[in-house]
């Protein structure tokens, strides 16, 4: 979910993966490359009981939502380093979500069932838009935003 610029041809893409695993660009206008996507890995209480969250990309950021939770995607403005208001995106069952490792990598779908395994990996199954039906470990999922009714 990282963003590329091209600044001699004032390029801006995003970084996904494709179904095969591999990195692709995806162009994105000029709104669109001041944010990025994280997961969240980690939400804890620092010194003195600052609330602050932990991403997938290693920042480590203070004062986050008080709803945000382990597994939760936010929206990151680039430039401060600092959340989007707004840009929570809850992890449950019925969000859109991308695979981010294993066979599965780069496919999208919507969560349908979480399978719980103490002292294991937790696995999530999941729909593609085709209607196929497929699981992973819960630690390759990366929320992308919620599923929008049609």
């Amino acid at each position: 979910m990282d963003v590329v610029e091209i600044e001699k041809s004032k390029d801006r893409f995003r970084l996904l993966l494709d179904t095969k695993g591999r990195f692709v660009l995806q162009r994105i206008s000029v709104e669109e490359a001041t944010w990025k996507l994280c997961r969240v890995t980690k939400v804890f209480f620092g010194p003195k009981g600052v609330p602050s969250i932990v991403t997938h990309d290693g920042r480590t950021i203070r004062y986050p939502d008080p709803e945000t939770k382990v597994n939760d995607t936010i929206k990151v403005d680039i430039a401060t380093g600092k959340p989007v208001p707004g840009g929570l995106s809850k992890f449950g069952l019925g969000t859109t979500i991308l695979i981010t490792k294993g066979n599965n990598a780069g496919r999208v779908g919507t969560m349908t069932h979480i399978e719980k395994h103490d002292g294991s990996f937790d696995i999530c199954t999941i729909r593609d838009a085709k209607g196929h039906v497929f699981s992973t470990r819960l630690e390759n999922v990366f929320i992308l935003g919620e599923t929008r009714s049609s």
